[in-house]
This record gives structure tokens, C-alpha cells and sequence, in this order.
């Protein structure tokens, strides 16, 4: 049975702070659910600075554009920094930021999770 205004909550104040405290988790949610975001952050955080060739084997069958383009998110977001030397052939590495490794930080409770979960699913 649908719920109609009449069965609402007195209080809307309440029922606000309990969908409020979601709201914040849209952008971050957003861009943490496209392909290969979380995995970039973990692969990153574990090899330290690394070099986009570096990044691209831990992925095997992953296109160019679309890591390209996940690393640019996670730069623009400020949980990566990309650094580019003056160098020929030209170097760049990507590294965690402050708030990159407190994300990947808090990824390894999830990551251990879903471990424990593969005899499940």
C-alpha cells in the first residue's frame, strides 16, 4: 500500500535529516560507480606514483580513452595529481593526493567485504 501524505511523518523536519544526510554521496558515488574508478585509486595507492603505461597493465582489456578519461575525473576531483615532466618522450605520473588516500583508505573495509563475499556470489 503507497503511502499518502496523510500517513506521513508529523515531523517533516525529520523525515528532511534522514534523506538529507544522503545527499552529499551523489557526487562522490557518482563518480566512485564508473568503470574503473575505484580500481584506479587502489592501483595507484599501491604502486605509489605511477606512469599512465604502469596504471593501464594492472587493467588488461581496458580502452585507452576510457582510462584516459577516468584518470582526468579522478585528477579534476582532486583525489589524484598529475605530475608532467619537461622530459623527452614526455613522463607523467599520477599520484594520490591527501584526500585520494584517505578515500583509498576507506575503499579497504569494502575491498576486504567483497573478498570474503566471492564464496557467495
Amino acid at each position: 500500500m503507497a503511502e499518502t501524505p496523510d500517513t506521513l511523518p508529523e515531523s517533516p523536519d525529520v523525515q528532511n535529516s534522514e534523506i538529507s544526510c544522503y545527499c552529499p554521496l551523489g557526487g562522490v558515488m557518482n563518480l566512485l560507480s564508473r568503470q574503473y574508478a575505484m580500481q584506479v585509486i587502489c592501483v595507484v595507492g599501491a604502486i605509489g606514483p605511477a606512469r599512465y603505461g604502469e596504471i593501464e597493465e594492472t587493467f588488461g582489456e581496458v580502452s585507452s580513452s576510457t582510462l584516459s578519461t577516468r584518470l582526468d575525473d579522478l585528477v579534476d576531483a582532486g583525489f589524484l595529481s598529475r605530475e608532467q615532466y619537461a622530459e623527452i618522450p614526455p613522463r607523467v605520473e599520477y599520484e594520490l593526493t591527501e584526500t585520494g588516500n584517505e578515500l583509498r583508505e576507506r575503499l579497504d573495509p569494502l575491498l576486504e567485504w567483497v573478498e570474503a563475499q566471492n564464496d557467495c556470489i
